[in-house]
């Protein structure tokens, strides 16, 4: 009776089901704990009901699932989302939602992004306490052509162990990459021309990628002037004045610090791969560089390295790039907002 509760959409939570259908048989929960299943015997009894009534149906249901899944995760590839649920193990059910953990601490980014993609959402806050602990989750559920339901959470969470409330084990997690590959594997004629393919707005995701930067403060002993993105949009600004008709040092020079609000250890890798497909080789190489700069300038680069950049074609570029990024460090310099700076970008777009 619960499993079909569950299938029919009545009930979407494993307790709430297993407490209704206890009490339709007059059994009561607290007292015959025993007499109820568990969540594992209510998914499979889902799985068999929707086996029996849907058929066929249900495999291309799961196949359009899986590629509109991957279709929206592209779109947060910046938040390292991740699928996970019933559409990601194949036990999926009819009116099931898509449901993704992605990553980040500043929901607005990820809404700011949802909006530039024209996407419609709402952000739900949920209380939840568990042994006498209160937790709040976010939710942010965007309805396209299938409905989503995605988890935020910090990026301190990325490598944390989630578990299945039904198994007790760490729950199925899917990257981008594992989940092209279960698609390909499992549904070798899903047409990914149209929905599998989606080329992204790269001017979308750098806004994206930009507007956490405010949240970055820095060691004032090196940067008095404050937060990363105001850093940013003064480097971009000195490159656009100096270097007016050079698209790529004038992207290179508002992007090199995105990877602070993603990695702060390693801020230029963290960079290069949030950014990765959406620059030239040479603007890539600036901004994976710009560090290996300070110390070649500093004499702390050692011999190995500083011959590789020595050699580079773009050394003379990547030295510019330093000496704007140590120059745009000014308190009170009037600077455009993230908005312009794109618009300007776009503007400029040589058709890389």
């Amino acid at each position: 009776m619960a499993a079909q509760m569950m299938y029919e959409r009545v009930e979407s939570e494993y307790f709430t089901a297993k407490r209704k259908a206890a009490a339709r048989l007059g059994i009561n929960p607290h007292h015959q704990p025993q007499e109820l299943p568990s969540n594992r015997e209510i998914r499979d009894e889902v799985q068999a009901l929707a086996r029996m009534y849907e058929g066929e149906a249900r495999d291309r249901d799961l196949a359009a699932m899986r590629v509109a899944a991957l279709r929206l995760m592209r779109v947060l590839a910046p938040f390292e989302p991740r699928l996970i649920g019933s559409v990601a193990t194949g036990h999926v059910r009819q009116g099931s939602d898509i449901d993704i953990h992605v990553f980040s601490d500043a929901v607005a980014s990820i809404t700011d992004l949802l909006d530039r993609q024209g996407l419609a959402y709402a952000v739900e806050r949920k209380r939840i306490i568990k042994h006498n602990e209160e937790r709040v989750f976010t939710h942010v559920h965007v309805r396209d052509r299938h409905d989503f339901e995605l988890t935020v959470y910090g990026r301190d969470k990325l490598t944390y162990r989630f578990k299945s409330s039904i198994t007790g084990k760490a729950i199925e997690r899917l990257s981008l990459p594992e989940l092209e590959a279960l698609i390909r594997r499992e549904h070798p004629d899903a047409d990914f021309s149209e929905d599998g393919e989606v080329e992204v707005d790269r001017y979308l995701l750098w806004a994206a990628l930009l507007a956490p930067l405010e949240g970055v403060k820095q060691d004032p002993r090196w940067h008095p002037e404050g937060d990363a993105l105001y850093h940013s949009l003064q480097a971009f600004e000195l490159a656009r004045q100096e270097h007016a008709y050079d698209e790529e040092l004038i992207t290179a020079a508002l992007l090199h610090d995105v990877g602070k609000a993603i990695d702060p250890g390693d801020h230029p890798a963290a960079a290069c791969e949030a950014l990765a497909g959406t620059l030239t080789p040479r603007a890539e190489f600036l901004i994976a560089c710009h560090m290996e700069a300070l110390a070649y300038r500093n004499h702390r680069l050692g011999q190995k390295r500083r011959a590789v950049l020595q050699a580079s074609e773009w050394f003379e570029d990547l030295l510019t790039l330093r000496d704007i990024d140590d120059r745009a460090r000014r308190c009170g310099v009037a600077v455009c907002t993230v908005d312009e700076a794109i618009a300007f970008l776009r503007e400029m777009d040589g058709g890389w």
